[in-house]
């Protein structure tokens, strides 16, 4: 398995890496057997978070008698420094180890900074947990170009690692994450098969890893067979002309039907969260997610079936994504 140093860092992780999200959907036979194929390929960097329901704990279990294989990422909403506290603590408890090596501030948006940078914030306690030995190194996920921008040029001295998405229909962050690279903050690629809406995996692996800006491809695997396929692929030969077209192709396709999650629809009038609404609508068709996507979606102030119909958003959109009809789509998958 191909390697690489995580920025700054230092750590040398695999270059394709696992994401936790779907281990909620097995069970603790699974997930040992998951991390077994993990061990054997060579992939050494695990992500999860606080917010992956079971995944933390199942993987804790997985990962007992061999925790030394492995380098651990999980991540926390806590925005306060109390409640970042409890986190890293709970994922200690859950993860069954006295140490984590990065440790992130989870799906941070620009609203979020002055909260959670502030001298009672989340990175507050972060930074603590570091000083303190529990955590390893400090990182951020966002799924927001602009936050993303910000994060890396007015917060890039406080951090460590950035994970946004890449993938052969999100390339909105190529620019920073090649600026993040430059001051040696790592870069991780999030959804590389498009929330599951690329089929190719080989061909979406290579892709980003081709593209040179995101040093671990995170992808998420819920089945041994799944690290097996991902783990197969060649991620150091060079992307030919004939995929590059191939990518093209998958990109004109969806260019029109799929979200990016860039922000720019925001505000809606009517307070509905658009990009989080067709982001848990995929889990529900795609991920075999549907309970825990149901109860993330309830947990929404306003759903999808709120809409009413004013279009404000389809004229900010820079893709020109239906995005009324598509509410429809999503309130009728959902029931509300």
């Amino acid at each position: 398995m191909q390697s690489v140093i995580l920025g700054k860092t230092g750590l040398n992780v695999s270059r394709l890496s696992f994401g936790g999200i779907p281990i909620q959907r097995a069970d603790a036979a699974n997930t040992r057997a998951v991390v077994d194929q993990l061990e054997q390929h060579g992939v050494n960097f695990l992500d999860t978070a606080r917010g992956y329901t079971v995944s933390e704990d199942y993987l804790g279990a997985a990962l007992e008698g061999r925790r030394d294989h492995f380098i651990l990422a999980t991540k926390s909403m806590s925005r306060d420094y109390a409640g970042m506290q409890k986190d890293i603590d709970a994922s200690l408890a859950d993860l069954r180890t006295g140490h984590i090596e990065l440790y992130q501030l989870h799906n941070l948006s620009e609203r979020d900074f002055d909260r959670a940078f502030g001298p009672e914030g989340a990175y507050r306690a972060l930074a603590e947990a570091k000083a303190a030995g529990k955590i390893g190194h400090i990182g951020v996920t966002t799924h927001s170009a602009d936050a993303l921008r910000r994060l890396v040029e007015e917060y890039g001295d406080r951090l460590e690692t950035v994970m946004f998405p890449y993938n052969i229909v999100e390339t909105q962050g190529h620019d920073v994450l090649a600026q993040a690279q430059k001051r040696g903050i790592g870069t991780i690629a999030m959804k590389p098969l498009a929330g599951g809406n690329l089929e190719d995996a080989a061909l979406a692996l290579r892709f980003i890893a081709a593209a040179g800006v995101c040093d671990v491809i995170l992808a998420g695997m819920g089945a041994p067979e799944e690290v097996a396929r991902n783990a197969a692929v060649d991620l150091s030969a060079p992307f030919t002309a004939a995929e590059q077209a191939q990518a093209e192709a998958i990109r004109k396709t969806l260019g029109s039907t799929f979200c990016r999650r860039c922000g720019y629809c925001a505000p809606c009038p009517n307070g509905i969260d658009i990009p989080t609404n067709f982001l848990l609508a995929n889990y529900l068709r795609r991920y075999g997610l549907a309970d825990w996507a149901r109860e993330r979606y309830q947990a929404l102030r306003y759903h999808a079936g709120s809409c009413v119909q004013c279009g404000a958003c389809e004229r900010r959109c820079p893709y020109g994504l239906p995005i009324r009809d598509m509410l429809g789509g999503v309130a009728k998958d959902f029931g509300y």
